[in-house]
């Protein structure tokens, strides 16, 4: 099914699943999502969020982080040994390491409570977005120094070592290497990647980079900060 937007463009209904313990909130995104021409389902505590994602065919799951049960973080980690599903993170809690952590878990986005229904639905559809582009052919292979991508079969190798990648370090790497010497600010990066404006107190592509860099040659320098910019791939060895 498709719903008609309001620019006039046709949108594939989305199947979502929102785990949340207010009651309330799940109702008014019902109710929201539906009016955008898209499904919704509520589970209210970790456990059941976790079984309706693992049993059901959703397109995205929405999962708060103070839940019932089992907690968020929690249901997400096991999430991910079994099934690959985009994932969105609610939290009220304001402090980096929780949102880090949901990070580390495995999550896609994150979106801090109270938030703006529209944000919610506009990041739904970014991280769809870059899901969907990992199914799509690519270009030739990256070679710089002895880093390879492929970024039709989405393969990273140092050298003859695969390296495993997540999708969100995959892309990160793949922006960077096609801008190798050339400093790509945490804007651009954020608008190509997130579809949204970075944040001063965003750490998002800090914990990806940390990633990257521990798992690219033993952390070495090929992924540069430069301070108050953004990254810059050198591919020194």
């Amino acid at each position: 099914m498709t719903a008609v937007m309001p620019n006039g463009e046709n949108q594939h209904q989305l199947s979502l699943l929102l785990v949340d313990d207010d009651a309330e909130l799940c109702c008014m995104m019902k109710e929201f999502f539906a009016e955008a021409g898209h499904h919704l389902d509520c589970a209210y505590n970790g456990r059941d969020g976790l079984a309706c994602a693992l049993n059901g065919s959703y397109d995205l799951m929405i999962l708060d982080v103070m839940l019932p049960v089992l907690d968020g973080f929690a249901a997400l980690k096991q999430l991910r040994r079994r099934k690959d599903l985009p994932v969105i993170m609610l939290t009220a809690r304001v402090q980096q390491k929780d949102r880090i952590l949901g990070l580390d878990s495995g999550a896609d986005d994150y979106l801090p409570k109270p938030f703006d229904p529209d944000e919610l639905l506009a990041r739904v559809r970014a991280v769809l977005r870059r899901a969907e582009s990992v199914k799509r052919p690519q270009s030739q292979p990256i070679l710089i120094g002895n880093i390879q991508v492929n970024a039709s079969t989405r393969e990273v190798w140092s050298g003859d070592t695969p390296i495993e990648l997540t999708a969100m370090e995959f892309d990160l790497l793949e922006m960077l290497m096609r801008a190798a010497g050339r400093v790509v600010s945490r804007d651009e990066i954020t608008a190509a990647l997130f579809e949204r404006e970075a944040t001063p107190y965003d750490r998002f592509l800090d914990v990806h980079i940390s990633h990257l860099r521990k798992k690219l040659e033993g952390g070495r320098g090929l992924i540069r900060a430069v301070r108050g910019v953004g990254y810059v791939f050198t591919g020194a060895n």
